[in-house]
């Protein structure tokens, strides 16, 4: 590690503005729990001692991009808060299912492969296996589609073994509060969760706690907001 006296550059991070931030958006969203994501070294601020001031908040819901993520936010928050749940935002490949499971990590699976991977292990080890179901309803990045969700309505088979925990999607514009697309998003995620197994529903990120009400669900995941980024476009920075 360089010393800070060799650094050109010094990156010095707010814990109690972090604090004070993960506050503000879990008193805006009553009735919801309120996650955090911090993928990405906690967006480069330093994975350990962010989670583990968000701990001491009371948060007990992280997300991350990565298993790798995941093992070593579970390494940092093991001694203090052992019952956090570590959900992996790009879900399993082949070969990492018995990680994920020693490490408590749990997997969002975001198509009809990732869910037949973790399904099969879920068999194999007679244990029902956690799991995350995240649907595309318009950020085209990440998801089962519509057609996937019809074929494991028509088959439900195909879910057998997994502990749902949570139904998730990822809105695309909500930092536009009068963007129309919000609401088909909003319409298009319920239906798509009438379709499957009843669980916990989570929608609003960042920009989203910041909607009506109705996009809360069970669960909000702030990211950028948590470390001062402004969640709506053209308006003041509540963060």
């Amino acid at each position: 590690m360089v010393a800070a006296s060799h650094a050109c550059a010094i990156l010095s991070v707010d814990l109690d503005a972090v604090a004070a931030n993960y506050a503000l958006l879990d008193e805006k969203s009553p009735g919801a729990i309120c996650a955090a994501v911090v993928k990405a070294d906690a967006y480069g601020l330093g994975l350990a001692p962010v989670a583990r001031r968000l701990a001491h908040e009371g948060c007990r819901h992280f997300f991350v991009a990565q298993l790798a993520e995941a093992i070593t936010l579970r390494e940092s928050l093991e001694s203090a808060v052992p019952d956090s749940a570590i959900y992996v935002l790009n879900g399993p490949d082949q070969g990492t299912e018995a990680d994920f499971e020693n490490y408590g990590a749990i997997p969002i699976l975001n198509s009809l492969r990732q869910i037949d991977l973790w399904s099969s292990h879920a068999r194999k080890r007679a244990v029902a296996q956690p799991a995350v179901l995240h649907m595309d309803t318009g950020m085209s990045r990440l998801g089962l589609t519509s057609g996937d969700v019809d074929d494991l309505a028509a088959d439900p088979e195909l879910l057998c073994g997994l502990d749902i925990r949570l139904a998730m999607s990822h809105l695309a514009s909500a930092e536009q509060r009068g963007n129309p697309f919000n609401q088909q998003q909003r319409r298009l995620f319920d239906n798509l969760r009438a379709q499957l197994p009843a669980a916990p529903a989570s929608l609003a990120n960042s920009s989203g706690i910041f909607l009506v009400p109705a996009f809360h669900y069970d669960m909000v995941r702030p990211g950028a907001s948590i470390f001062g980024i402004s969640p709506m476009s053209d308006e003041s920075n509540p963060m």
